[in-house]
C-alpha cells in the first residue's frame, strides 16, 4: 500500500507499525533470498515500532508524517551505528559514524529505516550487477536486472516489502529502475535536497530521491529531506526557488529528433499511448527541438568519471576501510585499490584521470562542462514555450542479467535520463503500461522533466495524471 494508506489505517489503529515492521520483515525473509534488494536487515526495530503504535494512539492525525513507516535506504546513504558499504569490498566492514541529513530528516519525521539496500558499486553501474554482494533480480521477471544503481531500492518497493525507499540519482539511477520496476522514481532540482552523508561520486550531478507507489508518496519524502543545509553548501534555500506555478493544464514538448533512434517499437507504442491520453485529459502536446540533448551521453561520461576519479582518490586504505600491506606507502596504497574496487569503479576512475590529465583538460574535460552550459541554455528556450518535457525513461524494458556486457551499450540505457543530470534540472519517471518479452509483462516508464525548481509543478502534474488513474 501507499504510505497514505498505510498512514490512516495507523491513525484509525487497524493495522499498526509493530504490524508493518513484522509484515515487512517477513516478507524480507521469504522474498529477498531469490531478489537480493538487501545487503543489510535492521531486526532490532520493535521497540521503536511499539513506540510509534503508542504515540499514534495519543498523537492520532497530529503524529509526525512518516510514524512508523518502513522504508529501505540505499547503501550509500550514512546512516549512524549502521554498516556502510556503497556496495563494495573496499567499505565491507565500515561502520557509519554521523547520519546523513536526510536520514536525520526522515527520521524525525518519524521513519524506520528497516534495511540497506544493493546498489552499482559506489552507484556506478545501470543494473545493480557491478554490486561487490551480488546481483540484485527484477521481481517481476528474477531472470532480469532491477536496473541501477538503485536497483536494491527498487527492488525492496517492488516486491511488496516497503512502501517507500530512498535512493540516489547521478544520471537516472533513480528513474531508470523505477521505469523497469513499475514505480515512481523523482530526481528533485540539483541542491533541493542535501548530499551531506552521501557518499559522492559525481558531486554536480548526486541527487537522493524517493522510489514509491505513488507521485503524493513521492512529494511526502521529497519534501520532508529537501531544504537548505548548512552542511552542503550547493543546497537552496526555498524562498530563491524561481517562481514555477502548476496549472490546470500543461503544455509538453517532446524533443521527437532525440526519440527516433534506439527506442523498441513496443516502448515507442506505449509512449504514443500515453501521448494521446494526455490530449484527451486536456493536455497540449508539441514538439520541441533539444539538438544538443544528443551529446548529453558523451559528455556525461567525460563529466562524470572525471569527478568519481576525484571523489575516490580518499579510498587509499589509510583512513578507513580495507587497507592491504605492500612493501611501501605507494604499494599499500595500489594493493588496497586493485582488490577493493571492481571492475567498473576502475573503468571509471582510469577514464576520468585521463581527461583531466594535463595534456587532456580543455579537450575533453573543458569541452564536456561546455556543452553542459549549453544545455542549460537550450532548455531554458524551450521552457519559455513549453511547461513540461516528456520522453521514454528507458529506451527498453528490463534486460536479462549479464545480456549487456558490453559498457558502450549499457551505458546507452541512460540515454534519455542524463541530460537531467547534467542539467540540474527536476524529473520524475511515471508507469506507462508494460510491453512482453518471452512471455513475460515487463513495465515501461515515461519521464517528465520539469524547469530548475519546478520540483512542485512536476508533483501537481504527477498526482493528476498518474495518483488520480490509480485512485
Amino acid at each position: 500500500m501507499t504510505i497514505t494508506e498505510l498512514r490512516q489505517q495507523f491513525i484509525a489503529g487497524s493495522y499498526t507499525p509493530v504490524d508493518a515492521l513484522n509484515d515487512t520483515l517477513a516478507v524480507i525473509k521469504d522474498k529477498d533470498g531469490d531478489i537480493l534488494a538487501f545487503l543489510d536487515v535492521y531486526d532490532d526495530l520493535m521497540e521503536e515500532a511499539k513506540a510509534a503504535t503508542e504515540r499514534y494512539k495519543q498523537a492520532g492525525e497530529n503524529a509526525p508524517a512518516l510514524l512508523g513507516v518502513p522504508l529501505a535506504i540505499k547503501n550509500n546513504i550514512l546512516i549512524k551505528g549502521r554498516r556502510a558499504t556503497g556496495a563494495s569490498k573496499i567499505l565491507e566492514n565500515y561502520t557509519a559514524v554521523y547520519d546523513a541529513t536526510i536520514i536525520e530528516r526522515l527520521r524525525e519525521a518519524g521513519a524506520l529505516f528497516v534495511g540497506a539496500t544493493n546498489l552499482d558499486e559506489f552507484a556506478m553501474g545501470s543494473s545493480t550487477e557491478n554490486s561487490a554482494f551480488g546481483v540484485t533480480k527484477n521481481p517481476h521477471d528474477p531472470t532480469r536486472v532491477p536496473g541501477g544503481s538503485s536497483g536494491g531500492s527498487a527492488a525492496a518497493v517492488a516486491m511488496g516489502a516497503v512502501p517507500a525507499a530512498i535512493g540516489t540519482d547521478t544520471g537516472g539511477s533513480i528513474r531508470q529502475p523505477a521505469s523497469y520496476c513499475g514505480l515512481v522514481g523523482y530526481k528533485p532540482t540539483y541542491g533541493a535536497v542535501s548530499r551531506y552523508g552521501l557518499m559522492a561520486m559525481g558531486s554536480s550531478l548526486d541527487q537522493a530521491g524517493p522510489l514509491t507507489n505513488s507521485v503524493a508518496d513521492a512529494e511526502l519524502l521529497h519534501t520532508t529531506m529537501a531544504g537548505l543545509d548548512t552542511m552542503d553548501m550547493t543546497t537552496i534555500a526555498e524562498d530563491t526557488y524561481p517562481d514555477v506555478p502548476t496549472k490546470d493544464t500543461y503544455t509538453i514538448g517532446i524533443p521527437r529528433d532525440f526519440l527516433k533512434d534506439g527506442v523498441d517499437a513496443d516502448v515507442m507504442e506505449q509512449f504514443e499511448r500515453t501521448v494521446k491520453e494526455l490530449e484527451a485529459a486536456g493536455h497540449t502536446i508539441v514538439d520541441v527541438s533539444l539538438p544538443l540533448f544528443e551529446q548529453g551521453l558523451a559528455a556525461y561520461y567525460i563529466s562524470m568519471p572525471a569527478e568519481v576519479s576525484s571523489n575516490l582518490a580518499r579510498y587509499d586504505g589509510m583512513r578507513y576501510g580495507l587497507h592491504v600491506d605492500g612493501k611501501d606507502l605507494m604499494e599499500d596504497y595500489m594493493k588496497t585499490r586493485a582488490e577493493g574496487f571492481g571492475t567498473e569503479v576502475k573503468r571509471r576512475i582510469l577514464l576520468g584521470t585521463y581527461v583531466l590529465s594535463a595534456g587532456y583538460y580543455d579537450a575533453f574535460y573543458g569541452k564536456a562542462e561546455m556543452v553542459r552550459e549549453l544545455m542549460r541554455t537550450e532548455l531554458a528556450e524551450v521552457f519559455k514555450t513549453v511547461d513540461l518535457v516528456m520522453t521514454p525513461t528507458t529506451p527498453t524494458p528490463a534486460f536479462k542479467i549479464g545480456e549487456q556486457s558490453d559498457p558502450i551499450s549499457m551505458y546507452r540505457q541512460d540515454i534519455f535520463t542524463v541530460p537531467v543530470n547534467l542539467t540540474g534540472i527536476p524529473a520524475i519517471s511515471l508507469p506507462q503500461g508494460s510491453v512482453e518479452r518471452d512471455g513475460t509483462t515487463l513495465p515501461v516508464g515515461v519521464q517528465y522533466m520539469g524547469p530548475h525548481g519546478g520540483d512542485q509543478r512536476l508533483f501537481d502534474f504527477g498526482k493528476k495524471i498518474f495518483d488520480a488513474t490509480v485512485d
